[in-house]
């Protein structure tokens, strides 16, 4: 066979990727290739596929060989599957170099044997394959080649005894052979033909576990609520690598080729992602220097030319979690043009010179510099940051008492409470002692009813209930704290003692609630589908739908996703829900909150102790306290003293409330009311099994108002202020939530109780600017010091999952990507946030129209409720020179969340979202249709039935989902009507209020929520979610508002789902600032910020050490505390004390005394 005769010499194989059965003539020309009469100058190299059919005859391995024939000295020669099988070694085909790898069914003993017998080139080392089948042997060889990998541990079982092994189970964590793994871990079995990998989940984030397994159709994992381990066969364990729900897959082809791809983690919902053909998305993305680097060792250290392997990236750091040796990119004509090269110039090199073919190495061309595409004199979306509060939560409830029993002292020192003087437990075993002791102190009582034990009964059995709550513990809705006090507690209120007692003692507080609701579950989802729409361009599956170029950036991985929250249940679920909807993703919270949640914990970050307040803090409570306990109409002076700044919002609810204290007290005279009207109801047999929302019950609510109603009201009479946002908190719960109890004065007691409410929640931030400014500077200055760096790290590539351009089918700009970072935390960080914007210098008012309307807008804005967001997206101008002001252009947006009860018509309007945008005008704009050529027009009709990332098929225990075909209303519309399924109907009121106003076009899009219980098979839900276009000439109006609007079509709401509040739509606070205005703006405040902070923490660090002293005359000790370093002033002084009164002498390692 010459190279004339223009015949592929692909012995096996079509066009297409079809392979044929071998034929006589095939058989003639493999016996042919050694014949005698061959010439020595036409002879051919050889290269034999010895595999699985299966294997042999796939499309990536036909288009490779196909390509490798065009070679013109290499011949391909598949060995037929009934000769591996059947036929000895010695009958099987001869040839030069050998490409032969392992899978189910393949004989690999023989292919050892017949490379021993015949000593081919072999492409990949198949004794080494025994190894990549044991994983343990895998990770043996990574760790010996100095390779990161994730910590584990090997645990090994005799089949015929199980039971012996070196495994010690905990609810939160396993101990394998003396190594601990805390939750969440991966369990894997030791053979890498099994798939069944499990990934287990702390009960902070509802426990369970994620099963993987190889794909089935659709489907790569599923949520299980199962928690332990398996009990038979060996495992590895391994700490879990949050990777932000991304996996990349590696493949080389000899030690210097490395091709990658990105794709959805199969732990994060399960779901395969596929395209129209049904292959599974994925993605080619950039390896970093050191990724490249480990590909070539992996290749070498397993001897596979041809490898793939698994690499996790996670904390700025690449592991490799699994070597599967030979695998093969899928539909990628660019790598099987490179792989066959590769391939080819190999086996050219080895054996060219031994046959005495003329043969030079040829140059390899350098990797393409991947350059960023422009958008023309349009701008592009480069950053996204948003702050936001977490959703709807039932309401916060908290119980102090004061503890002197040895047994709390105990448990104080058993957790390290010593070392800050504070202690913190919310884990279930921790949370499981606690209830122990009360248990054991509230038996005690029984049997003696003389015994010495100081806590009053009565807080011991609240402590008893509430820990016995729901069946089981939760990190997420329960915690105690514990504060060592040296001299006791000082009693100011109503929940203490009257006796003062000597002596050292325990604050314990214990707090419970504040559980993200179901209706804070569908706010965060959907807020997450409405956050889509800030992100231009889209096409493909995702055309035509709302948010449809966020999926298209996210899914061909030039997304730089980041989510942070804080400890707080609540924030967490709240950040999961929001990534759910923001994806598309599919499934339970608790896996997207493991993989794509991080815990920001860390340098107060998006936490913050409460109980820590700064001094400033502390005299703006005192000061408000003494404002409101005034029996007097308020008082110029009285206005000039609460609300300085002369924010409408404040004025208002002063002018409602007139006389603090009589307001007072007919708020604790309306709460009485509805304990009493709560009472009742439990005497009336009908309300026995009555179930209010979220499972509670008429006894449970009782108690949560006739707490407040004894703690608001002080024994000396006074009112204690600091209950009135929980006052204000119970009843707009009340109000949302339960309003079918129909309680006689609930909307006096809401009215009441919020005009307070936004006078003390605001004002306990700061009363002045300066006192604003100092306070949030403590709250959140590693916040501002973040977004800061978010700001400025915008060109970092490394951190960025970027395209590779050569590899990238479909996307016409593979360096375009986009950093988000979303952190969602509480209130506090919420208010200081805002604050420092407001207050701190960012824009002189007197003299920029648009933030003087910005700043009125904020100060009549009287709540920042659940869900409120602060947006900062930052463009840039590829067009202005690099060192220009004009190249960056930063966006302050504002909403103040979910809409209140009764609000709506009072609510302050701004002047909408990017009021200046134009589509006329291209510095204003972001153009991405050089990468988005098939998105579809808006003005087109929206077919709901086509495949839609946003609306999920019948699910499993959910509602029918039904859908319709909705268009496109034009201005003059003043109502939409949806026909569904079985006749009912809703008509929804649109533009009536922007009459007059050119309105170009409205789009609505019809979400029926898949929620599972429902009261009643006849309802049927659906949720809206309209946009309206206006044009830029109308700047009074919203550019783009989005309306979240949710009801029943027919009868009563069901269980998480009725009356969930619509959230206000984002306002533009300013559209005009550059990123150096931006930047020199938070350098300078947290200069200031550290400033301040450095002193205040040189105050603390003096007092602690006041404090010490003051501990050790307490414990009776001549003797001074020396600290282990004291070269510089620690951030946390550790104050330590005896474990309980009757223990003499230092408790803990952590501190000593000196005997002089």
């Amino acid at each position: 066979m010459s190279k004339s005769s223009g015949l592929p010499r692909l012995l096996i194989g079509s066009e297409g990727g079809e392979s044929r059965e071998l034929d006589e003539r095939d058989m003639r020309n493999i016996s042919g290739h050694y014949g005698e009469d061959e010439e020595e100058s036409e002879r051919q190299i050889v290269v034999g596929i010895c595999s699985m059919m299966k294997k042999s005859k796939s499309k990536p391995m036909t288009e490779i060989l196909e390509r490798l024939c065009k070679f013109e000295y290499i011949t391909v020669d598949i060995f037929p599957e009934e000769v591996i099988l059947n036929e000895p070694v010695e009958k099987w085909p001869l040839c030069d170099c050998l490409i032969s790898f392992h899978s189910k069914g393949f004989p690999l003993d023989k292919a050892v044997n017949y490379a021993k017998l015949r000593n081919p080139l072999l492409i990949n080392d198949l004794n080494m394959q025994y190894f990549i089948q044991d994983r343990r042997e895998v990770y043996r060889i990574l760790q010996e080649e100095g390779i990161d990998l994730p910590r584990y541990a090997v645990l090994n079982r005799d089949p015929d005894r199980p039971e012996e092994c070196n495994l010690v189970e905990s609810e939160d964590h396993v101990e394998v052979n003396g190594e601990v793994f805390h939750k969440p871990f991966v369990e894997k079995p030791v053979s890498a033909e099994d798939h069944n990998v499990y990934i287990y989940y702390p009960t902070s984030a509802g426990g369970g576990s994620q099963r993987l397994f190889r794909k089935i159709g659709s489907r790569s994992s599923v949520y299980s609520p199962e928690s332990t381990v398996r009990k038979t066969g060996s495992y590895i364990y391994e700490e879990f690598m949050p990777t932000d729900g991304t996996d990349v897959k590696v493949y080389t082809v000899g030690p210097d080729y490395a091709h990658a791809e990105a794709r959805k983690s199969p732990a994060l919902d399960g779901k395969v992602e596929r395209d129209s053909e049904g292959k599974e998305i994925r993605y080619p993305v950039m390896l970093t220097a050191m990724e490249k680097l480990v590909a070539r060792k992996v290749c070498l250290a397993f001897k596979q030319t041809v490898c793939g392997f698994d690499l996790l990236r996670a904390n700025g750091h690449s592991f490799v979690c699994d070597v599967n040796g030979f695998s093969f990119v899928k539909n990628s004509m660019k790598y099987y043009d490179d792989c066959a090269k590769v391939l080819g110039n190999m086996v050219m090199r080895e054996l060219a010179p031994q046959f005495h073919i003329p043969w030079s190495i040829p140059m390899e061309a350098e990797d393409i510099p991947i350059v960023p595409t422009t958008s023309g004199t349009m701008m592009e979306l480069r950053c996204v940051i948003a702050v936001i509060r977490h959703g709807d939560r039932t309401p916060k409830q908290k119980m102090k008492m004061e503890v002197r029993n040895a047994l709390f002292f105990d448990l104080f020192e058993k957790y390290g409470g010593y070392k800050n003087g504070k202690l913190k437990l919310k884990k279930p075993k921790q949370l499981q002692e606690v209830l122990d002791i009360a248990r054991q102190l509230l038996a005690e009582l029984v049997l003696h009813n003389d015994c010495e034990i100081e806590e009053k009964k009565s807080k011991l059995e609240q402590l008893k209930t509430v820990l016995e709550m729901y069946g089981h513990f939760s990190g997420i809705n329960r915690k105690v704290q514990l504060t060592y006090m040296p001299n006791g507690q000082p009693k100011a209120s109503s929940e203490e003692e009257d006796v003062l007692k000597e002596g050292p003692s325990l604050l314990l507080v214990l707090k419970w609630g504040g559980e993200l609701t179901p209706a804070g579950r569908v706010q965060a989802e959907e807020l997450g589908r409405a956050f889509r729409c800030m992100y231009p361009g889209g096409q493909g599956d995702y055309a035509g739908f709302p948010g449809c170029g966020l999926l298209r950036l996210h899914s061909t991985y030039r997304h730089d996703l980041k989510i942070y929250a804080s400890d707080e249940g609540r924030v967490q679920m709240t950040a999961a829900a929001f990534a759910k909807g923001l994806l598309a993703l599919e499934g339970e919270l608790t896996p997207i909150l493991v993989q794509m949640v991080k815990s920001a914990n860390m340098n107060g970050l998006l936490d913050s102790d409460s109980d820590s307040l700064t001094d400033c803090q502390q005299r703006v409570k005192a000061r408000l306290h003494e404002i409101m306990q005034k029996k007097l109409d308020f008082s110029e002076e009285d206005y000039n003293k609460l609300a300085p700044t002369g924010s409408p919002s404040l004025v208002n609810s002063m002018e409602v409330i007139v006389n603090p204290v009589r307001t007072c007290d007919r708020v604790h005279t309306l709460i009485k009311s509805l304990t009493c009207q709560i009472c009742k109801r439990l005497e009336d047999p009908k309300s026995a099994d009555l179930q209010l929302y979220h499972s509670e019950t008429l006894e449970l609510m009782l108690q949560r108002w006739s707490k407040l109603e004894r703690d608001f009201r002080m024994k000396n009479g006074r009112y204690d202020i600091s209950k009135i946002p929980d006052i204000y908190d119970c009843v707009k719960y009340d109000t949302q939530h339960n309003s079918s109890l129909d309680l006689e004065d609930t909307l006096e007691l809401f009215r009441l109780s919020r005009a307070l409410a936004d006078i003390i929640i605001p004002q306990e931030y700061g009363i002045t600017k300066a006192e604003k400014l100092d306070i949030a500077s403590a709250y959140c200055l590693p916040l501002v010091k973040k977004i800061q760096l978010d700001l400025q790290r915008t060109h970092e590539d490394e951190a960025v999952n970027k395209l590779h351009p050569l590899y990238s089918r479909g996307v016409m700009s593979p360096g375009r990507h986009v950093r988000t970072r979303l952190y969602f935390t509480s209130e506090s960080h919420v208010h200081s946030l805002l604050n420092i914007f407001r207050y701190g210098g960012l824009l002189d008012e007197q003299k920029d129209e648009q933030w003087k309307q910005a700043i009125d807008y904020l100060s009549a804005v009287t709540e920042l409720n659940y869900m409120t967001q602060i947006v900062i997206m930052l463009y840039e101008d590829n067009n202005k020179d690099p060192s220009s002001e004009e190249r960056f252009h930063v966006e302050l947006h504002f909403s103040p969340g979910v809409k209140g009860c009764k609000d709506e018509d009072n609510a302050p309007m701004g002047f909408g979202f990017r009021p200046a945008s134009s589509e006329t005008d291209p510095g204003s704009l972001e153009d991405l249709s050089q990468d988005e050529p098939d998105r579809a027009a808006l003005t087109e009709p929206i077919n709901i039935q086509r495949k839609s990332p946003l609306i999920r098929s019948r699910k499993a225990g959910s509602m029918e989902v039904q859908y319709c075909t909705i268009g496109s209303s034009g201005s003059h519309h003043d109502t939409m009507q949806f026909q569904l399924h079985h006749g009912v109907s809703l008509r929804f009121w649109a533009a009536k209020n922007y009459s007059g106003y050119p309105v170009s076009k409205w789009c609505w899009v019809v979400f029926v929520w898949p929620y599972g219980a429902c009261r009643s098979h006849e309802v049927d839900f659906i949720l809206l979610l309209c946009f309206s276009y206006t044009r830029a000439q109308s700047v009074h109006r919203k550019s783009v508002m989005m309306s979240l609007c949710f009801g029943p079509c027919v009868g009563a709401g069901f269980e998480g789902c009725s009356l969930v509040p619509s959230i206000y739509p984002l306002e533009t606070l300013h559209n005009s600032l550059s990123l150096k205005q931006v930047d020199e703006f938070l350098t300078t405040l947290c200069k200031n910020g550290s400033e301040t902070q450095f002193k205040r923490l040189k105050c603390k660090w003096t007092n602690a050490f006041t404090f010490i002293i003051t501990l050790t005359k307490t414990t009776k000790k001549t003797g001074v505390f020396v600290c282990a370093d004291t070269s510089s002033p620690p951030s946390t002084v550790s104050s330590a004390g005896p474990s309980s009164p009757s223990v003499a002498g230092p408790a803990s390692s952590n501190f000593r005394f000196n005997s002089e």
